[in-house]
């Protein structure tokens, strides 16, 4: 069993940015490195979206437009972790942000949807204030 446990949320102005961290424990450094990675957030009343995706070697699978240029999606698989930098905070990135372990090695837009992921962290708030 994968246990994800984010970290990173919290307060910002518009503007600002924050570092979202996803701390992997529960599978070995060998298996967690074979995991395609991916990060959501769910709005209150909203349903949960897509905001990045990393395949087990780093590479960066894509974002969607809301966030394209400004959040970046990285890992260091010596440390079983997964990174979100978010630059250039909007209110409507307000959300609680999730990290997500997809163990069947997604490719392209199969990462893009929740259905793929297997294992889910507790989420961290991110409010971003005008």
């Amino acid at each position: 069993q994968v246990q994800l446990v984010e970290s990173g949320g919290g307060l910002v102005q518009a503007g600002g940015s924050l570092r979202l961290s996803c701390a992997a424990s529960g599978a070995s450094g060998r298996a967690f490195s074979s995991y395609a990675m991916g990060w959501f957030r769910q709005a209150p009343g909203k349903e949960r979206d897509f905001v990045a995706a990393i395949t087990s070697s780093g590479g960066s699978i894509g974002y969607p437009d809301s966030v394209e240029g400004r959040f970046t999606i990285s890992r260091d698989n010596a440390l079983n972790t997964v990174y979100l930098q978010m630059n250039s905070l909007k209110p409507e990135d307000t959300a609680v942000y999730y990290c997500a372990a997809d163990t069947k090695h997604c490719s392209g837009y199969g990462c893009y949807s929740s259905v793929q992921y297997d294992y889910w962290g507790q989420g961290t708030q991110v409010t971003v204030s005008s």
